[in-house]
């Protein structure tokens, strides 16, 4: 069977409408808008409300994906569910999503793979396509991060944000769509972004719910290192497989993890800034979501057009990282 590339057909994204500012941050944690800002760039992020959930947002990006990509939710073979934010332990948020959307010829499922969740996703559908495994696919990146933050610890209360992205690929012509992908772990810096409670080595007691052991915990300053190196070599590796040069790239699009860590990347790659795009002074990090929000963003201001060089990457906790190049 011959081989086909795989292409994104079609985008889409959803947030919350609640906003929390640096200023609204200012009254619950000891940090200023300056000091939040001159570290992480951030200035808001959204906030769910205490009724929503990771779903709700999957479905609204998704919805807007599919119909850009002009298919029906019945054609869609496979849907993938990035997200670490589940609505629940079981079933999948991925299942619940294709109830919603009536995709009920697809096989899904969730990916736990924190901020690199949607370049998992499109890695695996990418060759799930190109073997002629599937025709269709949604990937989609949704969290609800805000939920699992506390909020009298202000290296983490002020990064975190909540959304959802989604595309829907299939088959493209010769020389388009998805050029390399590659993804990589390392658990052995596990403790460097996670959260201990709420699974089966720490279940939700009393107790761990008391301690605050099911909210995010982050050694940012080792995260930092780690991410700038990982987001770097990966983004060297897969533009190598796909022929190009970093002086080739039309738009850039990291995971919105913090600008400092982006300014380092695209420095030690070499990329020109007017390159890179950067939404996290109004998202924050939403991980799994940040690429799928940016990049549908980038569509709909028309910072992407027919024939750009796309470069995505990201980095998140487990650690993972990945590394997409496509022409779009």
């Amino acid at each position: 069977m011959a081989t086909v590339n795989a292409g994104i057909l079609g985008t889409g994204h959803a947030y919350p409408t609640g906003i929390l500012t640096n200023a609204d941050l200012e009254k619950l944690v000891e940090t200023t808008d300056e000091w939040i800002t001159s570290r992480t760039g951030i200035k808001q992020r959204r906030k769910a409300a205490p009724e929503e959930y990771t779903s709700l947002f999957a479905v609204r990006a998704a919805r807007q994906a599919i119909e850009r990509a002009r298919i029906d939710p019945s054609e869609i073979d496979v849907l993938i569910c990035a997200t670490v934010t589940p609505d629940q332990i079981l079933p999948s948020t991925g299942c619940l999503i294709q109830a919603e959307l009536g995709a009920n010829k697809a096989a899904a499922f969730d990916l736990a793979a924190a901020c690199s969740g949607f370049l998992y996703g499109l890695t695996l559908v990418n060759s799930m396509i190109r073997t002629g495994q599937c025709r269709y696919a949604l990937v989609i990146g949704a969290e609800v991060l805000t939920k699992y933050v506390d909020y009298t610890d202000r290296s983490t209360c002020v990064i975190f944000g909540d959304g959802a992205g989604a595309a829907v690929l299939g088959a493209v012509e010769e020389g388009r769509g998805i050029l390399s992908a590659r993804i990589r772990s390392d658990g052995r810096f596990a403790e460097q972004l996670y959260a201990p409670g709420g699974g089966t080595r720490m279940g939700s007691t009393t107790e761990t719910l008391a301690s605050g052991q099911h909210f995010f915990k982050m050694k940012g300053n080792e995260l930092f290192k780690v991410a700038v190196r990982s987001m770097t070599d990966i983004s060297r590796e897969v533009l190598a497989e796909a022929g190009k040069a970093a002086d080739d790239i039309d738009l850039f699009i990291p995971h919105q993890a913090n600008q400092r860590i982006t300014d380092a990347v695209a420095s030690k790659l070499g990329v020109d800034e007017a390159r890179i795009y950067s939404n996290i002074s109004q998202h924050g990090n939403t991980s799994s979501a940040s690429i799928p929000i940016a990049l549908d963003e980038c569509v709909e201001a028309g910072r992407v057009k027919d024939g750009d060089l796309v470069v995505l990457t990201s980095f998140g906790g487990g650690v993972t990282w990945g590394g997409v190049v496509l022409r779009w």
